[in-house]
């Protein structure tokens, strides 16, 4: 069996290599972009164990190896720094002290979510930012029809009172109709942004969302809270 200790970068990766039958060691720079790095662990040939430090844009490697057969672990960085003895570092040994960690059993390694909690948790940010556009074109539309006179708060999203506030709009000057052609039928203010409209009316919507089917959640601990507006999917 081989232990890799990978120091990753979005780029290429420096490993360390040690084989447990032959004690051999070895270390090679691995690109990315011509593909070397998936070449190199298509042609292992055997399952391996491969320790990386938890870092951004990696996911694409982490599903590689994975699908690959191979094994690997996400490791704490500050701790891994921590128990780093030399205060300068540099790529090959930072993997050799990866590998080292590996081999006498002191990786910390970090617990790492499923892919269908990950896919719940960019879809709850997908959504935050969703109402987050919807109530800053709410605001900017209640701002200018209080300019104009009109003070209804939450009447003004009725079909009525977006009428009104598009006549008053046609006499505040081409930059204020242009803005509520733009955002035109906000509550549904959601159209203003585009065809995430009907997710942001799901997103913001004051009913219970659990029992809805477009939006259930996994079986492996990721649930949903439908007690807030603006609320999706959540960790239990």
């Amino acid at each position: 069996m081989k232990i890799i200790g990978c120091d990753f970068h979005p780029s290429f990766q420096q490993i360390a290599i040690c084989d447990l039958e032959t004690g051999e060691f070895q270390e090679r720079k691995l690109s990315h972009a011509d593909g070397q790095a998936e070449r190199f662990y298509r042609e292992l040939g055997e399952p391996a164990l491969i320790g990386i430090e938890a870092t951004g844009n990696s996911q694409w490697f982490l599903d590689l190896v994975q699908r690959l057969g191979h094994e690997i672990r996400v490791g704490d960085a500050a701790k891994i720094r921590a128990s780093y003895v030399r205060k300068q570092s540099t790529d090959k040994r930072d993997a050799g002290h990866i590998l080292k960690l590996l081999l006498e059993k002191r990786f910390p390694q970090l617990w790492r979510p499923s892919a269908a909690m990950r896919d719940q948790r960019q879809l709850l940010r997908h959504r935050d930012k969703l109402v987050e556009v919807r109530t800053k074109v709410k605001n900017s539309l209640q701002h200018l029809a209080m300019n104009q006179g009109m003070q209804k708060k939450s009447r003004l999203w009725t079909r009525q009172g977006m009428e009104q506030f598009q006549q008053l709009a046609m006499l505040g000057g081409d930059a204020t109709g242009r803005f509520v052609a733009a955002a035109q039928g906000v509550e549904p203010p959601d159209r203003a942004i585009g065809s995430s409209g009907e997710a942001v009316r799901r997103a913001t919507s004051a009913g219970p969302i659990a029992d809805d089917p477009a939006w259930s959640g996994p079986s492996d601990g990721a649930g949903f809270c439908a007690h807030y507006r603006g609320c999706g999917a959540l960790c239990r």
